[in-house]
């Protein structure tokens, strides 16, 4: 079994820079996440776009889109930034013929108190077990995009 995963920016991929104060979007951290897991299945990686989510357009939704739906693989994970992952989702989710798992994190991955690597071994069990169809795959749940939403004040993901 082989497995697809896109990568678009977000939190998980975030580096601290302590001289700057600030955050920026670094290379995507998933791979160094399934290594250490000692996966057992193939993968394939490959960069979309690597911006924090609350700067994605409409114009980066369509690519990310387009590299979906084009795609050969029928199993797609998508590491994404959390604050307009179900907006991204919510535009795959008329792809057909596909199981295509959301996820990201609240904290950088390279964070020792992140939640990445749950959120990232959680949406992989949502890949491999679910039917064809859109899903977001945080706090250990699986959401359909029209389902869910994101809240900022408890820092999870809830049904709607």
């Amino acid at each position: 079994m082989e497995i697809k995963i896109f990568t678009v920016g977000g939190t998980i991929d975030k580096i601290y820079f302590d001289e700057k104060s600030t955050y920026q979007v670094g290379k995507p951290q998933v791979e160094r996440i399934l290594k250490t897991a000692r996966v057992t299945f193939d993968y394939h990686i490959e960069q979309i776009i690597q911006k924090d989510s609350l700067d994605m357009n409409a114009a980066d939704r369509q690519k990310v889109y387009d590299k979906i739906g084009g795609c050969d693989y029928d199993k797609v994970l998508i590491t994404h930034g959390t604050d307009t992952m179900v907006k991204t989702a919510q535009k795959l989710s008329n792809i057909e013929d596909k199981t295509i798992v959301l996820t990201g994190s609240m904290q950088p991955a390279r964070f020792r108190d992140s939640d990445a690597i749950f959120n990232i071994g959680s949406a992989v069990g949502v890949l491999l077990s679910s039917s064809p169809g859109t899903y977001i795959a945080m706090n250990g749940r699986r959401f359909q995009p029209d389902q869910v939403r994101k809240n900022v004040d408890k820092g999870i993901f809830e049904s709607l």
